[in-house]
């Protein structure tokens, strides 16, 4: 037969009186928000980024195909 399971007595966490502790907590905090941040901005620069090369190699796409067309034109004379 089954024994029961034991229970464990669940002990409550007192906060710390340590400043440095306190300190330490808020450093972290203020860091992890930072990181969060610049995460946030390098993705946006990054969507920023992506727009900016894929217009420039339309436009570049644009010119290569304008300039083939003028030289079949010059030189098969249509």
């Amino acid at each position: 037969m089954a024994r029961p399971a034991r229970h464990l007595e669940l002990v409550d966490d007192e906060p710390s009186l340590d400043p440095a502790a306190i300190e330490r907590a808020y450093r972290r905090e203020r860091a992890r928000r930072r990181a969060r941040y610049a995460r946030h901005n390098a993705a946006r620069s990054s969507n920023a980024r992506f727009w900016v090369v894929l217009s420039f190699l339309m436009l570049l796409t644009v010119v290569f195909a304008l300039t083939a067309w003028h030289q079949v034109q010059t030189t098969f004379g249509i």
